[in-house]
């Protein structure tokens, strides 16, 4: 099928106004592709200059005291109450150990059970209960943890970072998405219908 030589020249007049549209949308896009970036550059110093600061200020401010009251609160339990309880407890086995051990030997060297000093177990449950509960102090002096890392505050600035840039990127496709009425009219302007 051949085509007239007016059809082929408004077809190559089309495939130009084509291309020149092609082009100019092509120039629209790596405006737009320049214009995100700086976005999310100038997002990003914005979010180092305020948003991590005031963050931190309020981390400080409200959640830190709390923070510090609960780990205080703990080791106030664990020093006070846990570690001379186990300290007790462990004391009390190993005297009971003796005892026992005591027992062993006089029953082995034919002296009978014998009378059983309370007090002498009873010192030796002391001694062995402070001897542990010192030990178990020192190795939990020894595990606090050192704060390294990122912090509850800096968890809250990269979730509202990465929002920030998620609407910049949003309202970025809204104005770039391929909506046909918006980029190529079907007909030529016209005036309005009165």
């Amino acid at each position: 099928m051949s085509l007239s030589r007016k059809r082929k020249k408004e077809l190559r007049k089309l495939q130009q106004q084509a291309n020149k549209l092609w082009d100019s949308q092509q120039v629209l896009v790596d405006e737009a592709a320049g214009m995100a970036r700086e976005a999310s550059r100038q997002l990003g110093n914005y979010n180092r200059e305020q948003i991590v600061p005031q963050v931190q200020q309020a981390y400080g401010k409200y959640a830190a005291p709390y923070v510090d009251k609960s780990v205080a609160y703990s080791k106030n339990v664990l020093s006070d109450r846990v570690v001379p309880a186990t300290g007790a407890l462990v004391g009390s086995a190993l005297s009971v150990w003796d005892a026992a051990n005591d027992t062993r030997d006089r029953l082995k060297a034919g002296k009978g059970l014998g009378e059983l000093d309370s007090k002498k177990y009873a010192k030796k449950a002391d001694k062995y209960g402070k001897d542990v509960q010192k030990k178990l102090a020192k190795k939990l002096a020894a595990l606090e943890p050192e704060p390294k890392g990122i912090g509850a505050g800096g968890v809250i600035a990269i979730i509202l970072g990465v929002a920030a840039a998620a609407g910049v990127l949003y309202a970025a496709w809204q104005t770039l998405r391929a909506d046909d009425e918006l980029w190529v009219a079907d007909d030529p302007l016209r005036a309005p219908d009165a």
